[in-house]
């Protein structure tokens, strides 16, 4: 998840919603998913295309995430 290593995530209102609701930082969500699995692809997911990743908070905790990502040319 190379996105979140050079900080180049957006983060969804409903992400936001979700983390709070889930009592979740935003560290530890980055976490999970960059030592986490991809479990599911939604390559047809609109406006694009996304990744369903299971992982863990830094106490070993559950995560499920989902991310879309895009190409970006130019």
């Amino acid at each position: 998840m190379e996105a979140i290593q050079l900080g180049h995530v957006r983060i969804t209102d409903h992400a936001y919603e979700e983390a709070n609701a889930d009592e979740l930082k935003f560290d530890e969500i980055y976490f999970s998913a960059l030592h986490g699995v991809v479990i599911e692809e939604y390559a047809d997911d609109s406006p694009y295309p996304s990744v369903l990743i299971f992982g863990q908070t830094f106490a070993g905790d559950p995560v499920h995430s989902v991310w879309a990502y895009s190409e970006l040319n130019g």
